[in-house]
């Protein structure tokens, strides 16, 4: 299978190192990934000005645009096929709930579904060491013709599995939790009188809801989430529609 890598944590990641020695001996792998860490990008593209690409070596890029740009450039440039699938990850922490809109791992599988192609995010559950991307990318080997057989257009799939030594034991098909942050800001006054504001905030602690994302990665289950493509909701457009938004003149 002619497989591409990204991810947004950089063309040196340990996680995309784990995942391209997980695969390259069965299949071609290509690596199209950022220059540096674009976490949190979401589906940023750069639409005005170009975007570099160096090739480090063979079949191995870095390039200066977004985890989505990558995907665009390796697909419409850099590869002489279109490749079967795009794996994006493994990242460095987890990408549950909400966290899927901000996060350019996801970025980069959705716009693999946006172009015709199987798109996988992979997270690890971890932000610092010990890293354990060994099982993740074992499992995702081993089940490679499986996940790309279940993929269709309408929907990328998002991976999110425990830090641990052990091979995959559970596997727990899931839908996005609710993810609230308790965000914060630390300020830093400069001497020439610019602020500057530095995000913080950690997850604020919820009781988890049986068959979501987070509760299975929390009870040590590996997490697997088609997410859609189309951002649809019938329940909310039947409210707009009973909405008199124009007042009738008589």
């Amino acid at each position: 299978m002619r497989i591409l890598l990204t991810n947004d944590d950089g063309v040196f990641s340990p996680g995309l190192e784990a995942l391209r020695e997980a695969l390259v001996r069965d299949h071609d792998v290509w690596v199209v990934a950022p220059d540096g860490e674009r976490s949190a990008m979401s589906h940023y593209i750069t639409v005005k000005g170009p975007v570099a690409v160096k090739e480090l070596s063979p079949q191995v890029f870095s390039c200066s645009g977004s985890p989505a740009d990558c995907v665009i450039v390796a697909v419409l440039a850099a590869m002489p096929e279109v490749p079967d699938m795009v794996l994006s990850g493994i990242n460095i922490g987890p990408n549950l709930g909400t966290d899927i809109i901000y996060s350019g791992t996801a970025a980069a599988a959705r716009q693999a579904a946006l172009m015709g192609i199987a798109g996988v995010a992979l997270s690890l559950d971890a932000f610092s060491e010990p890293l354990h991307f060994e099982p993740l990318a074992g499992f995702v080997a081993d089940n490679l013709d499986d996940l790309r057989e279940l993929w269709n257009s309408h929907h990328f799939v998002n991976i999110n599995a425990p830090n641990s030594t052990q091979p995959i034991q559970e596997v727990e098909i899931t839908h996005p939790c609710r993810r609230t942050y308790n965000d914060r800001l630390h300020e830093f006054r400069a001497p020439r009188g610019e602020t500057y504001y530095f995000m913080a905030g950690n997850p604020v602690d919820i009781e988890l809801e049986p068959g979501t994302d987070w509760y299975a990665v929390s009870r040590g289950a590996l997490s697997i989430s088609p997410i859609g493509l189309e951002p649809v909701n019938h329940k909310d457009d039947e409210a707009y529609r009973s909405a008199l938004f124009v007042k009738s003149s008589v």
